[in-house]
């Protein structure tokens, strides 16, 4: 408890204010835990039971069971929408989030690391989910608290969203409200996830708003042949025949498109890179890379995710006896699609180089590609100001997501939306949706401070 206080003390900008703070800070690790602790994933755990509890969360603090509704479309699939009443003299903001997550099976997981247990050591926080996405979902459910609390006025009602299926499922929240209850999450601009803080040797270093995102794309390619007695060996082999195309995938580079967003965000960057990668993305941002600049911008995978669509092998099936030679082999290809990128020209692509004895296979999409946000809106400058608020002198940068997320949906739907968290993370660390998934104690809570204050902001109409 000591070590808590004195940390929290650094958080003290005004007399009186860190003991509210502290408190406020217990009550969003409970939420954090009991979101984490609750198993979400499709198609049997229960979203229902997540809504249920941050719906129980908020009435319990004096919220109108009017303004607080479990929507459940299907069974285990609710969805919680939660409106924080404001004037009315501005149109709401949504504040998005889904808990929904990725399947993790503890025994891929390191030892004392439970992926539905939220676990804190070495100063992270870890548990599946904890950055993707129940991070933002339990920050706005308890900064809804604090603003009522407060006795906080916004001229814009708030509404929290919290929904199902994000991750993939039959039941995706956001879709069905958009077609069933529009009127529930209706708003002129949206909060979500997307973006993100990223750390240089444990500093901030940049902040980036997602204000656009590929689209993902499925695809399998698939080998089948006769199949026989594995005694007697042929050369026609499913398996070896799948490897030889999955062989050429690995080398396969697709065009680069340097689109708005990507140009804006490689400006951004040459201020934190230096020497030949600065100079690279100066060219990139103003769109006279040369070849050599772009295959060195392309060597940082998160770089080369924004310059091009991307195809890569996710998941492998075949055989079926060991004593038997294969009757097939198939194996799933996940692409991302920049926004522009047409479905035909990435499958031809794919086509050339499974070759002539490997058949592909297009899977249906969820997800359809939208406009970006305007990177120079009015809730831009709001993020900036808050944002250096925060952390001094840390670039705040439009980014274009290399993974879906429900803003798409409401992009189209016309509602512009901003991913942006607060949360930072460790240049490269990549551990969302993969093992031992993870956030820094001390991240988290600047986080949720930050959202506060932004939210507050962006409510006052700032």
């Amino acid at each position: 408890m000591k070590k808590a206080i004195v940390f929290l003390a650094l958080w003290c900008p005004l007399p009186g204010w860190c003991q509210s703070l502290t408190l406020h800070q217990q009550l969003t690790r409970d939420i954090y835990r009991e979101l984490i602790e609750i198993r979400t994933v499709h198609p049997d755990g229960d979203n229902t039971a997540a809504a249920r509890a941050m719906a129980k969360r908020l009435t319990d603090a004096g919220f109108d069971e009017k303004d607080v509704e479990v929507i459940e479309p299907a069974p285990l699939k609710g969805n919680l929408v939660a409106r924080y009443r404001g004037t009315g003299e501005l149109k709401p903001i949504l504040l998005l989030a889904h808990i929904d997550v990725v399947e993790a099976k503890k025994e891929d997981w390191s030892d004392g690391l439970d992926p539905f247990k939220l676990t804190e050591r070495d100063g992270y926080f870890f548990g599946r989910g904890v950055i993707d996405d129940k991070a933002m979902a339990a920050i706005f459910v308890a900064n809804l608290i604090r603003y009522k609390r407060e006795g906080f006025r916004p001229k814009r009602d708030l509404i929290v969203a919290l929904t199902a299926d994000e991750e993939g499922g039959t039941h995706n929240g956001v879709a069905w409200l958009l077609k069933n209850r529009r009127d529930a999450i209706d708003a002129e601009f949206g909060l979500n996830e997307g973006g993100g803080g990223q750390y240089r040797g444990g500093k901030p270093y940049l902040n980036g708003v997602q204000v656009s995102e590929k689209v993902p794309k499925s695809f399998y390619l698939e080998a089948v042949n006769p199949g026989g007695h594995s005694s007697v060996p042929e050369k026609d082999n499913a398996i070896y025949e799948l490897a030889a195309a999955l062989d050429r995938l690995s080398r396969l580079q697709l065009p680069t498109r340097m689109n708005y967003v990507m140009r804006l965000n490689a400006a951004k960057l040459t201020e934190i890179e230096s020497g030949e990668m600065s100079k690279a993305l100066a060219a990139v941002a103003r769109g006279d890379a040369s070849e050599e600049q772009v295959q060195l911008v392309s060597t940082v995978p998160r770089y080369n995710a924004q310059l091009r669509t991307t195809c890569v092998a996710t998941m492998l099936e075949g055989g079926h006896a060991a004593n038997a030679l294969p009757q097939k082999a198939r194996a799933t290809v996940n692409c991302r699609l920049l926004p522009g990128e047409k479905p035909d020209f990435v499958l031809g692509e794919l086509r050339r180089v499974a070759g002539d004895r490997v058949k592909v296979i297009e899977t249906r999409s969820f997800f359809n590609p939208s406009e970006p946000s305007d990177p120079d809106s009015p809730v831009m400058k709001t993020i900036r100001q808050v944002s250096e608020s925060m952390w001094p002198g840390v670039a705040v940068v439009p980014v274009m997501s290399t993974g879906a997320t429900d803003g798409s949906r409401l992009r189209n739907a016309e509602i512009p939306v901003y991913g942006v968290s607060g949360l930072f993370v460790e240049f490269g660390e990549n551990r969302l949706h993969g093992r031992d998934e993870r956030l820094g104690v001390k991240s988290f809570f600047e986080g949720t401070e930050f959202l506060y204050r932004l939210v507050k902001a962006l409510g006052e109409g700032s």
